[in-house]
C-alpha cells in the first residue's frame, strides 16, 4: 500500500487550478468577490473531503488483508513526512541491494542501465504542463484570453478614460501658471503640427508667417520666451488677424497652449535656427531680450 496524499495538499492543488481557470476564463481578478467562484470552491473542498473519507475506508479494507509483517512496514511508513517521502522518492539514491531489484538484464560497455520510475516532481510538472496547455488553448480560442490586440485595446481605453478625468478634473494652465517642461514637447509637436503649420512651416521655419527659430520677434509682450509664445497663441496677434487667438476662441486648452509654447519654446532655445539660406523665412521684428 501506498501513502496517500494528505487532504489538505489536494485541496491546495485544486484551489490552484480553480484559480488558474478562472483567471484565464474571467481575465480579470473580480471573480474573487464573486459567489460563482467561492461557490465552486466551498463545492470542491466538500467533493475532495468525501473522497479522501472514501478513501480511508478503503485503506482500512486493505490494511487488514496484510500480513502482520506487511501491517508493520506500512505503519512504519506512514510515520514519515509526506514531503520528506516526495523529496526521498524524487532525488534518493537507492542502496546497492535496491538497484539489484531494478537492474536491467543488459548493458553496453560495461554500463548497466536501471528501471528507475520517474520523479513524481517530474511527472507531476508533465501532467500539470498538459493540463495547463489543455485549459490554456480553450481559453484562448473561446475567449480573449491572452489576445494582445484585445489587451491593448483595453489598455488604450482605460488610459484615454484616466486622460480624460485629468483633464476633466484638473483646471487648465493659464499664462499665470504655465511652465516650461522638455516632457510637453513631443505633445506639443503634434499641436503645432495640426494648427500652426500651415504658416509656420514645418520645424517653425516660417512661411506665411514669421520663422519661429530664430531670435527675431514681432510682438513681445511678455518678458521670457515661453510666456510671450503662451500670450500669442491665446490671444493672437494684433497686427496679423491670420494669427487668431486659439485660446480665446476655445480651438485650443491651455493644456494645448502650455504643449505648443514648449515646442516652440524648444525650437527656439534649442535647437539652431532654420536660416534663409536653409528654407527658412527672413527674420520679422527686433531682436528678442529673453529673460531666463
Amino acid at each position: 500500500m501506498k501513502q496517500r496524499t494528505p487532504v489538505y495538499i489536494t485541496i491546495l492543488i485544486i484551489l490552484t487550478i480553480l484559480f488558474i481557470v478562472f483567471y484565464m476564463f474571467v481575465q480579470e481578478a473580480s471573480f474573487l468577490s464573486s459567489s460563482y467562484f467561492w461557490g465552486t470552491v466551498a463545492i470542491s473542498v466538500i467533493l475532495t473531503m468525501i473522497h479522501h473519507a472514501i478513501g480511508d475506508l478503503i485503506e482500512n479494507e486493505q490494511f487488514k488483508k496484510l500480513s502482520p509483517s506487511e501491517k508493520s512496514e506500512y505503519l512504519e511508513s506512514k510515520k514519515k513526512p509526506y514531503f520528506k517521502g516526495l523529496y526521498e522518492s524524487a532525488f534518493k539514491k537507492q542502496s546497492a541491494t535496491e538497484e539489484k531489484d531494478i537492474l536491467i538484464d543488459h548493458g553496453f560497455d560495461g554500463i548497466m542501465e536501471l528501471d528507475n520510475q520517474l520523479p513524481k516532481w517530474w511527472l507531476g510538472l508533465f501532467y500539470f504542463g498538459l493540463a495547463y496547455c489543455a485549459v490554456y488553448m480553450v481559453s484562448y480560442w473561446t475567449t480573449d484570453f491572452a489576445h494582445q490586440s484585445v489587451e491593448y485595446d483595453a489598455e488604450y481605453k482605460a488610459q484615454t478614460a484616466s486622460i480624460a478625468e485629468y483633464m476633466k478634473n484638473t483646471p487648465a494652465p493659464t499664462i499665470e501658471n504655465a511652465v516650461y517642461s522638455p516632457d510637453n514637447v513631443a505633445a506639443g509637436e503634434e499641436v503645432f503640427k495640426t494648427n500652426c503649420v500651415s504658416c509656420h512651416s514645418a520645424g517653425g521655419a516660417g512661411g506665411i508667417g514669421p520663422n519661429l527659430t530664430d531670435n527675431m520677434w514681432i510682438n513681445q509682450p511678455e518678458k521670457t520666451l515661453f510666456k510671450n509664445v503662451f500670450h500669442m497663441v491665446e490671444n493672437g496677434s494684433p497686427n496679423n488677424p491670420a494669427m487668431q487667438a486659439f485660446g480665446k476662441n476655445g480651438v485650443l486648452t491651455g493644456f494645448d497652449i502650455q504643449n505648443v509654447a514648449a515646442y516652440i519654446y524648444h525650437i527656439n532655445q534649442e535647437q539652431p535656427p532654420i536660416t534663409p539660406a536653409q528654407g527658412g523665412a527672413a527674420p520679422q521684428g527686433t531682436p528678442a531680450n529673453w529673460e531666463k
